[in-house]
């Protein structure tokens, strides 16, 4: 699948923008700040329903504008296309927050993930190993919100959850409300975060041969790179995920109550890195680190063509200066294989000469893409 046009309309740093990018690499050239990472983010958001820099959908809009409109028109690999348009709007406007419609009908926003598929690298994932479990919360969350078309309605649902059930805990700890109360969202908690685990389970299972081979690839002499779940409510003989958390939230329940917090849930779960079975962030070199993260997109981007033979769309962010020459020669060749790649970068000199031959490249200015050559 690729993009074949953007068009943003108070999006960020974009006022206007309306764009058609031809098939292969392109190459986004632009200061810092200029508005590479608004650009990819845009096609983020028009693949997942949502931005993978922030959790707030108003940070998207323009401060001057009273509504961000993203509209993309998608190749689908075969004959047809689809039209993919996404509204969000500030509450106090008379539409509705958020609007999404696939080629003119109303949908979810986690449809768009059947449409548009996308996979991205950026600096910050560079600490997925060893940096906070919030990074490797989200990546599995992007996991499932790919492969479950309910799975991000369900991540949402638990996080509001969360919220009100954190408010009551600390309610009753003021004396304001009764523990009896906290049932309700006792089993909201337990059986959206079971769904979550569960899901977050699957995925791990289906990325663990795309990512021994995409680790093995790179660096062969390494050994196996897996991935393993940390949880917080472990599972006692033949208990399901709902039940260890309902079990966990009963033994916890003192302690809940004196923090003012959910302690147990997916929200408090984490991910190893293993190489052979010992956990990397205790010994392996930055090198290391990096290769396994760059193993982990390669896997994402072969389970997402795994589904259907349709490769999704590749996004680094400024990542190639992040590399050493063999990485970087491993991910231009991969880029060569995808019917389309977005590289963006400060100078072209940090990216393979060949690869920027490929490319289509494009000069970022403020609110601006224009052809660079």
């Amino acid at each position: 699948m690729r993009v074949e046009r953007l068009n943003l309309l108070g999006f960020r740093s974009y006022a206007t923008l309306d764009v058609r990018f031809p098939a292969g690499p392109q190459v986004i050239v632009g200061r810092n700040a200029a508005g590479k990472t608004n650009l990819l983010e845009a096609l983020v958001v028009m693949s997942l329903g949502h931005s993978h820099r922030t959790s707030t959908d108003l940070e998207m809009i323009a401060w001057d504008a009273p509504f961000a409109r993203l509209e993309a028109h998608v190749g689908t690999g075969g004959p047809g296309t689809d039209d993919l348009e996404l509204v969000l709007a500030r509450p106090s406007a008379a539409t509705t927050r958020k609007r999404v419609r696939i080629n003119g009908v109303p949908r979810r926003g986690a449809a768009l993930s059947a449409a548009l598929r996308t996979v991205v690298f950026a600096p910050e994932d560079m600490l997925l190993v060893a940096g906070s479990p919030s990074l490797r919360r989200s990546l599995l969350d992007t996991l499932v919100a790919q492969q479950v078309i309910e799975g991000s309605a369900t991540l949402s649902t638990y996080a509001r959850a969360l919220q009100q059930r954190n408010t009551l805990l600390r309610r009753i700890r003021e004396g304001e409300a009764s523990p009896d109360e906290l049932r309700y969202w006792d089993g909201v908690v337990v059986e959206q975060g079971g769904r979550i685990v569960t899901w977050r389970l699957t995925a791990l299972a289906a990325l663990a041969g795309p990512l021994a081979e995409a680790h093995a690839e790179i660096a062969p002499n390494e050994g196996r790179l897996t991935l393993r779940y940390l949880t917080n409510a472990p599972l006692s003989a033949g208990e399901s995920p709902e039940e260890a958390l309902a079990r966990r939230l009963v033994e916890t329940s003192e302690k809940e109550l004196w923090n003012g917090s959910t302690l147990i849930g997916p929200h408090r779960d984490d991910l190893a890195f293993e190489l052979d079975g010992r956990e990397l962030s205790s010994f392996a070199s930055r090198g290391q680190q990096r290769t396994a993260i760059l193993a982990v997109k390669l896997a994402q981007v072969d389970l997402l063509k795994a589904r259907d033979g349709r490769p999704p769309l590749l996004l680094l962010d400024d990542v190639f200066s992040e590399l050493d020459p063999q990485r970087r020669a491993h991910l231009v060749r991969r880029i060569g294989e995808l019917p389309q790649a977005f590289v963006t970068t400060t100078t072209l000199d940090d990216l393979d000469p060949g690869l920027v031959a490929a490319s289509t490249a494009w000069l970022v200015e403020p609110g601006r893409l224009e052809p660079a050559r």
